[in-house]
């Protein structure tokens, strides 16, 4: 699981531990990012139940693992998970298509402010739905990758305890280097992918010479819905609970991610969810020892959206984001 330690006083094992954290971290916030930043690109709104549909995904997949384990309890864990996430990705996709055809789309052209109060509205039917069908507590998310620890640095004593991280933190941060570069191939690579790209630069263009705008935008939701559900599975396995309540939170983060890293853009969208995962986890060090412990990983929320409004004051375009003007 994520560790909070604090860093001033401590050896370099601790620094190392508290990076190992945030890479872990940053790489959940970095594939849901990833879906805001797609939708962005092409829309320009900001899908705000985004963070809910991960909620969706971590809890349908509980559900498909209690089913597939009753019914076929001679498969693998392994198997199992895979297949409970496929199932948990299809409804996702359906559910983010559903969200984009019925709440979504009728508001293209209205003002800004009227996607955005739907998208409230969206997130808030989400959770109460989620919390009628699978209820209000909290529920335990099975363990089905290794949790067993792998030493990065070796323990010697107290003051070098070393670094760990388990076989299942390594899966995620691969998983989500393997999404960004399965991404980047689809969307440059493809005709699809020039298909998202022209109308992302211009829609009216895009129409003209054939783009099917329509399409285009339903496929874009739905490939953001696949991965806000990987995301959630990832969030529940490390964890080791789903609930109703979960996708929330996390939500707002990976939108300060996609903001950090330049909204409508890919690599930014990666690039903030790590560097946002470590500036938590390094910050929750941070104040811990400088406060005595008065201050520590309790406030890491507090450090996410002030990341979010210092780079809105100090360069609203993001880190990999360009100045561009705005068309007239």
């Amino acid at each position: 699981m994520v560790r909070h330690k604090p860093i001033f006083g401590a050896s370099v094992d601790i620094f190392i531990q508290q990076i190992l954290n945030g890479l872990v971290l940053g790489s959940m916030y970095a594939i849901l990012a990833l879906g805001y930043t797609m939708v962005y690109g092409i829309l320009g709104m900001v899908n705000f139940a985004h963070g809910d549909v991960l909620m969706v995904g971590a809890l349908v997949t509980l559900s498909a693992i209690g089913f597939l384990q009753s019914t076929f309890p001679g498969l693998g864990n392994g198997t199992v998970l895979m297949i409970a996430l496929a199932i948990a990705m299809v409804v996702c996709a359906g559910l983010a298509w559903f969200i984009e055809r019925v709440a979504y789309r009728p508001l293209r052209n209205a003002p800004r402010l009227a996607p955005l109060i739907t998208a409230i509205g969206v997130s808030l039917v989400l959770q109460t739905l989620a919390m009628l069908i699978w209820s209000r507590d909290p529920l335990m998310f099975p363990q089905l990758i290794s949790t067993e620890s792998i030493h990065i640095l070796p323990s010697i004593d107290e003051m070098h305890p070393g670094a760990v991280i388990s076989v299942l933190e390594m899966t995620i941060i691969g998983v989500a280097c393997a999404v960004m570069i399965g991404l980047y191939t689809l969307v440059h690579k493809t005709r699809l992918g020039r298909a998202m790209r022209a109308a992302s630069e211009n829609p009216a263009a895009a129409a003209l010479m054939g783009v099917n705008l329509n399409q285009i935008i339903s496929v874009t939701f739905m490939v953001g819905g696949a991965l806000a559900a990987l995301a959630g599975v990832m969030m529940a396995s490390e964890y080791g609970n789903a609930h109703f309540y979960m996708g929330f939170i996390p939500g707002m983060k990976a939108f300060t991610a996609a903001i950090l890293g330049g909204i409508g853009r890919l690599d930014g969208a990666m690039l903030g969810g790590l560097l946002l995962g470590i500036i938590e986890q390094l910050g929750g060090g941070y104040l811990s020892d400088l406060t005595g412990g008065v201050l520590g990983s309790n406030y890491q929320d507090v450090l996410a959206f002030a990341v979010l409004i210092i780079v809105l004051i100090c360069r609203p375009s993001g880190l990999l984001g360009e100045r561009v003007a705005e068309r007239v």
